[in-house]
C-alpha cells in the first residue's frame, strides 16, 4: 500500500467540484467519528449500569446495529479522496505518465461500475424496510426494543452514492491527465513510494519540515 501525497488544486471546474465534495465528505467523516464516540459512551453506560445497579442499557445491541452503517460507510468517500484505501502497487507503482493514468482510469471506472450497482441494490434493500403507511414508516425493526431499521439501511446507499460521485470526479481527473499527459493532475491522489511516505510520516511526527530546514 502506498500513502497519498497532498491533493493538488487549481481554479478549474474539476478542482472546484473536488473541494465542494470534499467539504461534504469531511462532514460525513465527522458524523462517523461521532457515531464511534457515541458507542463508547453507550458501552460505559451499559457496563456501568450492569456492574453498579444490575441494570444494563436497554437495547444496547440494537443501538450498535443502528450505528454500524455510520461507522462503516459514511467515511469511505473521504478515504477514497485522500487515497487512503489499501492498494496493491506492485504493478502500477512501476508505471509512469500516460500508462499510469490509463490504468488508474480503468480501475476507477471498474470501481464506479461496482458502486453504482451497490447503490441500486442497497437502495432496494432500504425500500423493503420502509413503508409510509406503517408505524414509524417501518416494516422492519430491531429484535430487542423495536428500533426502526430503515434509517440505518438508508445510510448505506447514501454513503455509496457519495463515493460514486467521488469516483466520477477521479475518473475525470485521471482521464484528463491521460489526454494532456500532465505529470501532476489535480483532484486525484498522487501516490508516494514507501521511502517517501516514511520520510513524510517521520517529518509529520517530529514536526520538522523543509521550511524549518531553510
Amino acid at each position: 500500500m502506498a500513502a497519498p501525497s497532498n491533493i493538488l488544486v487549481d481554479d478549474t471546474l474539476l478542482s472546484r467540484l473536488d473541494r465542494k465534495l470534499f467539504w461534504l465528505e469531511t462532514k460525513l467523516a465527522l458524523l462517523g467519528g461521532i457515531a464511534v464516540f457515541s458507542l463508547m459512551i453507550l458501552a460505559v453506560v451499559s457496563v456501568g449500569g450492569r456492574n453498579f445497579a444490575n441494570a444494563p442499557l436497554p437495547g444496547y445491541v440494537d443501538w450498535i446495529e443502528q450505528a454500524m452503517p455510520l461507522i462503516a460507510f459514511v467515511a469511505v468517500s473521504y478515504t477514497q479522496r485522500l487515497g487512503g484505501h489499501i492498494r496493491m502497487d506492485i504493478v502500477i507503482g512501476r508505471l509512469r505518465g500516460r500508462a499510469l493514468w490509463l490504468v488508474e482510469l480503468l480501475s476507477t471506472l471498474v470501481m464506479l461500475t461496482l458502486m453504482l450497482l451497490l447503490v441500486w441494490g442497497t437502495y432496494s434493500h432500504f425500500l423493503r424496510a420502509f413503508d409510509m403507511n406503517a408505524p414509524l414508516w417501518s416494516r422492519d425493526s430491531s429484535m430487542d426494543i423495536g428500533i426502526p431499521l430503515w434509517p440505518s439501511k438508508l445510510i448505506v446507499p447514501v454513503g455509496f452514492s457519495v463515493l460514486a460521485l467521488r469516483l466520477m470526479l477521479q475518473a475525470w481527473g485521471f482521464g484528463r491527465a491521460f489526454i494532456t499527459g500532465t505529470r501532476r493532475p489535480v483532484a486525484v491522489p498522487l501516490y508516494e513510494d514507501a521511502a517517501t511516505a516514511a520520510a513524510n510520516e517521520a517529518a509529520t511526527v517530529s514536526g520538522f519540515n523543509d521550511k524549518d530546514a531553510s
